[in-house]
């Protein structure tokens, strides 16, 4: 449905709910992506060379750490979560339950994004550049703090749809209070083929690795 002006006047309990998808999706966007950098240190330490020679396949190496990260995600996101009933929010059961079936999508996405970077990153100093030059503009045009549905540029609009995060804070939004941009079946299964093509390329990178 559209947004009305009380969802964009600070301190309007309106505009709480709506940001509060918003805050949980940036607490797994940060904390997925920067999970990877442990790969850097790996490599660093030489500790990853080892890993890599173990009689197992490498790109299992890469389903690891995604289902890992998006595991650390999902909890600090769920951190985050709790404080809902003291901001006054209340959620029912089925919210929630979407809510963390959401949240796991979009850290494995990200965290896999992370996994993408890093695999061809070789000091953890490159990859925070990296990954901070990407992150900032991810998160801003996707939604999470302002409505995004023909409010903004056209130019703005065409990066908004092509941010994967947008469509992951739509679903999540969608679940917990009803607002919706886009179908949730597109939101899933973007966010879904996004996380799936990073790790795709990142399990390539390290079937490649010396």
């Amino acid at each position: 449905m559209g947004l009305s002006t009380a969802f964009v006047r600070g301190g309007d309990p309106a505009y709480l709910r709506f940001i509060y998808p918003g805050i949980i999706s940036m607490s797994i966007l940060f904390t997925s992506v920067f999970s990877a950098v442990t790969i850097i240190w790996d490599r660093e330490f030489g500790f990853l060379k080892e890993v890599l020679v173990a009689p197992i396949p490498r790109w299992s190496v890469a389903i690891g750490r995604a289902f890992g990260g998006s595991t650390v995600a999902v909890i600090q996101g769920t951190i985050v979560l709790l404080v809902a009933p003291v901001l006054g929010l209340k959620f029912t059961l089925l919210q929630l339950l979407g809510a963390f079936a959401i949240m796991f999508i979009v850290a494995f996405s990200m965290t896999s994004l992370g996994i993408f970077i890093a695999a061809k990153m070789s000091t953890h100093e490159g990859f925070q550049v990296v990954v901070n030059f990407l992150l900032l503009p991810i998160f801003f045009l996707s939604g999470a703090m302002f409505p995004i549905n023909g409010q903004l540029p056209s130019w703005m609009q065409v990066l908004v749809q092509i941010d994967p995060l947008s469509y992951g804070v739509d679903a999540l939004r969608q679940v917990m209070v009803g607002i919706q941009i886009f179908p949730l079946w597109l939101d899933l299964g973007i966010v879904f083929f996004f996380g799936a093509l990073m790790l795709a390329i990142g399990a390539w990178y390290f079937e490649r690795s010396e």
